[in-house]
């Protein structure tokens, strides 16, 4: 009797282990699958614009000249925006919840931030385009000019006519949009800090800052970065919200940030459907390609810094 329950157990442990192996190799063959179909897709522009096609501004189907620089530039700014609005917002959101909100506001406030999560992208989008842009056109934008547009070399960033939509308008629309992301990632790794970390470091005298700098962020960071991660990842594959904002010019006019502009997603969700020339369509699955390898770069680079930061705390352990 003990030897068939021991043969049933290891045939359990036999199945359950290649089971489990299987779907991991299918998500593996997947992502190849799919980097495969992109670069065949590509082809024809790959061999006919080379590597200039990352750098040439040209976008012109009825010619079939294409570049990509625009729509990468569109992308990596209005991603950069959003980060660097929504990060210290996602911060602040977390320490309050976690740490100065009164306990009666800290679920409903949670859950009230979670739930702007939830809300489809072409909402944002409509509310950017309708309430939002010209708000930010008449009285954030003139602002911004005639503060941060007299500072010397970033100045050329906050000139222009202020028409609410372009670069800037997507960033922050963005920023709303990664920031329930990235304060509910914070607030549940700030959540896991051992209580008697916090106490310790309370009882020596340490202010609410410096727990929450020197206690809770070392312990939580690796979390923490895989929010901003996660942020991150939104921002750079956003289509709807970005394209009712930012203004979808394939002309890169100035440096300013109030220009028009336009992002990758956001032109193969324009003009896929309208690409009537095969060289028109690789054109747009090669720009599919470079925000896969995009994100591909992003993750490695996340997951290298991550490697490091456990490197570091083991030499000092």
């Amino acid at each position: 009797m003990a030897n068939i329950q021991k043969k049933n157990s290891s045939l359990g442990d036999f199945v359950f282990l290649n089971v489990t192996r299987l779907f991991a190799m299918l998500t593996l063959l997947i992502l190849l699958g799919i980097l495969a179909s992109l670069v065949y897709g590509a082809l024809p522009s790959i061999h006919k614009f080379g590597m200039a096609f990352l750098w040439s501004s040209e976008w012109n189907p009825p010619m079939e000249d294409f570049g990509a620089k625009v729509h990468i530039y569109g992308t990596v700014a209005t991603s950069l925006i959003a980060l660097i609005i929504a990060v210290p917002v996602s911060f602040g959101i977390a320490l309050f919840l976690t740490e100065l909100s009164p306990l009666w506001l800290r679920r409903p406030l949670g859950i009230a931030i979670e739930l702007l999560a939830g809300i489809p992208s072409i909402v944002y989008g409509m509310w950017g385009l309708l309430v939002f842009a010209p708000v930010f056109g008449q009285y954030i934008q003139p602002f911004l000019t005639a503060t941060l547009g007299r500072i010397p070399l970033i100045g050329a960033l906050f000139q222009g006519a202020p028409i609410g939509i372009g670069i800037l308008s997507a960033g922050v629309i963005l920023s709303v949009m990664i920031i329930p992301f990235i304060a509910s990632v914070m607030r549940d790794v700030f959540e896991v800090t051992p209580a008697i970390l916090k106490e310790s470091a309370y009882a020596v005298g340490a202010t609410t800052w410096e727990v929450v700098w020197n206690v809770v962020l070392p312990y939580t960071k690796v979390g923490v970065i895989g929010g901003v991660m996660l942020g991150l990842g939104r921002a750079l594959g956003e289509t709807m919200a970005v394209t009712f904002v930012i203004g979808n010019s394939d002309q890169l006019d100035s440096a300013s940030l109030y220009s028009a502009g336009n992002s990758i997603a956001s032109a193969l969700a324009n003009e896929f459907t309208e690409a009537v020339s095969p060289m028109h369509t690789s054109a747009l699955v090669e720009l599919g390609l470079i925000l896969f390898l995009i994100t591909f770069t992003v993750l490695v680079f996340s997951k290298l810094l991550l490697m490091q930061l456990a490197r570091g705390e083991g030499q000092r352990t």
